[in-house]
């Protein structure tokens, strides 16, 4: 728990990272996310500011791997017109 420290991007990663590699891998970044805002008392809408692109790249690549997001082509379309 999170107690008279200031959070910033590298320590709330690392919580993320912990919770993730904690529960083997079965766990999303989502609900990690989550699960670190509840243990904390934190609001999940106030982390945006925290959430670090290596963690946004891993939350956008689960949300496209369970269709909440659009899959991105790899090619580029021009090439064929």
């Amino acid at each position: 728990m999170i107690e008279n420290q200031f959070l910033t991007k590298s320590k709330f990663t690392k919580l993320i990272e912990a919770t993730v590699s904690d529960n083997k891998g079965e766990m999303l970044y989502m609900d990690a996310i989550l699960d670190v805002c509840e243990k904390n008392n934190i609001e999940p809408e106030d982390v945006r500011k925290f959430i670090s692109p290596i963690i946004k790249d891993k939350l956008e690549s689960e949300a496209m791997q369970l269709n909440y997001l659009p899959k991105t082509n790899m090619i580029d379309s021009s090439l064929f017109e």
